[in-house]
């Protein structure tokens, strides 16, 4: 009597869990729509929405009232430029303190929560994770930014701002945010505590627009040395110069400040990029804090001047050029590389937030859970 054949199933192909770096459209979308209804069913965040649109406008009236309650042909030009300014600054001012709040959490907050395991154990990878995170807070990010456009406008309407310095400006700002997105993502992934993530992030934007400025100023007396500097002056102590020929080149000891050695320093300010990528026009140094203070910058970047040009007219108040002009300060723009160096320290918190979501985990800090 034959045995009976058993018909056996085919074992199912194993599921192997995607690499690490993959990123699919779908993946993307799922978690970043996932953060977004998070976001949308908070009233936390309609409410902040709210209090910065009226923040925002609050102090964007009041500017413009005391702009145009001071008179003077030289304050209306610099109405506009002015309160351009003023918009621009507030604006990334504000979203510099508001933006770390979005991303901060974004990681090792799940992770208390117990909900990153569910995205853990599904087919999505860590890069999608921590990307579609990181779209969702940049997505939040900009609806402040949106909420801030009818301010820009109306600096805009006052004259003085070119519409091609509106676009850099709002993209700056973007980028800007972007990268201090990042920033807080890969800090909430390396640390373990929400506190620690969300300290560690304010301090980091802190370093970037307050401490930076302050590094530079404090490093003077390392950088400042004695030099032989040529200067083109009148050569009579009893009446100004008429002309360029009143005035003689001299050479004279003085006090210069090699700046050229510490302006990254200001390079990767926020504030500094802004100005500088401002796409304002030199000849609107005088009525434009952005493009007064890009000159500045700039001249910090060419360092000590071996040559100046003190042949002022004291009754015609006009300077004389001498025969042999005086090399003017580097006009190279800085704003690359300062937006470079945010946006690469965004990239390296990104790079850190997929490397600690992989799985296996070498180490895990005491007293957390796996995922």
């Amino acid at each position: 009597m034959s045995t009976p054949v058993q018909m056996t199933e085919p074992a199912p192909p194993p599921v192997s869990h995607p690499g690490a770096w993959r990123v699919s459209w779908h993946g993307l979308r799922t978690v970043a729509r996932l953060e977004l209804r998070q976001r949308v069913r908070s009233t936390r965040w309609i409410v902040a929405l709210v209090v910065w649109f009226v923040v925002v406008g609050g102090i964007t009236l009041l500017a413009t009232g005391a702009l145009s309650a001071i008179g003077g042909g030289v304050v209306r030009e610099q109405r506009g430029p002015l309160l351009w300014a003023i918009v621009a600054y507030l604006v990334l001012g504000l979203g510099l303190v508001v933006t770390p709040t979005l991303t901060s959490t974004a990681i090792n907050g799940d992770r208390n929560a117990g909900t990153l395991a569910i995205l853990q154990v599904t087919l999505l990878s860590p890069a999608e994770i921590v990307l579609g995170k990181l779209a969702a807070a940049w997505l939040a990010a900009m609806a402040f930014l949106v909420a801030s456009l009818p301010f820009f406008v109306l600096a805009l309407a006052l004259g003085g701002t070119p519409v091609v310095s509106a676009f850099a400006v709002v993209a700056l700002i973007a980028l800007l945010l972007a990268a201090v997105c990042g920033i807080g993502i890969g800090l909430s992934a390396f640390t373990a505590r929400v506190a620690g993530s969300t300290v560690a992030t304010f301090a980091s934007v802190v370093g970037l627009a307050v401490i930076s400025p302050i590094l530079f100023g404090v490093t003077f007396p390392s950088i400042q040395d004695q030099a032989d500097v040529r200067v083109f002056r009148s050569t009579s102590s009893f009446r100004g110069p008429t002309s360029a020929d009143d005035c003689r080149w001299t050479s004279e000891t003085r006090t210069v400040w090699h700046t050229e050695r510490t302006w990254w320093l200001l390079a990767i300010n926020p504030f500094v990029v802004l100005a500088d990528g401002s796409a304002t026009p030199a000849d609107l140094t005088s009525v434009s804090p952005f493009a007064s203070l890009r000159e500045s910058v700039r001249g910090a970047r060419s360092g000590a001047s071996l040559a100046t040009n003190e042949c002022w007219g004291w009754e015609t108040g006009t300077r004389f050029d001498p025969p042999e002009p005086v090399p003017d300060p580097s006009a190279a723009p800085i704003w690359p590389w300062g937006l470079g160096a945010n946006l690469l320290l965004g990239a390296g918190g990104v790079w850190t937030a997929v490397r600690r979501l992989s799985i296996p985990q070498g180490g895990l800090p005491k007293g957390v859970r796996v995922a």
